[in-house]
């Protein structure tokens, strides 16, 4: 894999990964910050009754309150400001009307762009009192994507990060998903380079300072395995079972790793003391 400084990229995709300079760590952290915002804003908005697309409402109204755009409204004709997965839902779950119920959980993921800079997150949120083992799956869900952050650091590989995720989360006999992966990002949504939440220690790209990339493993309480429904976009577990997902946008500093998307209000996981 190559490297470019990413002042000097065009603004598009080239096969190579970006690093960043010290003014564009200043732009994550404001995109970051106002993303992590809209996160906290729905802490309390999640309840029994309330619909994914109420959620996704409030999503659209914030960004537009700020001055920001929804990365996800029209990309690749996607029509929404969030992604709201519940239950059994992997990922790219679609607002709809439907009111969530006592015991769901749901997954919102928020991608935000704030002066041309991407600051992408998801948490996950209890609908009420969840059973046990949809408590005990959102926390070893939050802390795979944790260890997988700790892991970053210059002259570590991408393969770290995975190695870090797979064997603590196998270990509580859930399982990884394959079929998506965290992305690098900046002035684009997507970039180089993927971030496989299953890996080697020391295979996959080297990590180096200024690179911008989100963590976010999806964890399975069955399989690991998903299909994609006909929508083209709402991503399942092939056998039912629950699926939980975090994720932070990062970047690599010279001494360890920066998180751009903590809450400001420590909603960061479960449960939401309001």
């Amino acid at each position: 894999m190559n490297y470019v400084e990413a002042a000097v990229s065009p603004l598009r995709k080239t096969g190579q990964i970006k690093l960043h300079g010290k003014e564009a760590f200043e732009r994550m952290r404001k995109a970051g910050r106002l993303t992590a915002e809209c996160l906290d804003m729905l802490v309390g908005e999640v309840k029994p009754g309330v619909s994914t697309a109420h959620i996704n409402q409030l999503v659209q109204d914030f960004a537009l309150d700020h001055k920001a755009i929804p990365a996800t409204v029209m990309y690749r004709g996607y029509r929404h400001a969030t992604c709201t997965s519940v239950n059994h839902v992997v990922c790219h779950g679609i607002p709809n009307e439907k009111p969530l119920r006592e015991g769901d959980m749901v997954n919102v993921d928020v991608t935000l762009i704030v002066d041309g800079w991407h600051g992408d997150s998801s948490r996950m949120y209890p609908v009420g009192e969840i059973p046990r083992r949809a408590e005990r799956l959102i926390e070893v869900t939050y802390e795979a994507m944790m260890l997988g952050i700790a892991a970053i650091a210059p002259g570590k590989t991408t393969g770290d990060i995975g190695a870090a995720i797979q064997p603590f989360v196998e270990a509580q006999h859930m399982s990884v998903v394959r079929d998506f992966c965290g992305h690098g990002l900046g002035r684009l949504f997507h970039d180089e380079p993927n971030i496989v939440h299953i890996g080697t220690p020391g295979e996959g790209a080297v990590l180096k300072p200024g690179m911008f990339f989100t963590v976010e493993p999806m964890i399975n309480l069955g399989r690991p395995h998903v299909k994609v429904l006909a929508d083209g976009w709402t991503a399942v577990t092939r056998d039912r079972s629950l699926s939980a997902q975090f994720e932070h946008t990062v970047g690599v500093t010279e001494t360890g790793v920066e998180i751009f998307t903590t809450s400001p209000k420590g909603y960061d996981k479960p449960p939401y003391n309001v």
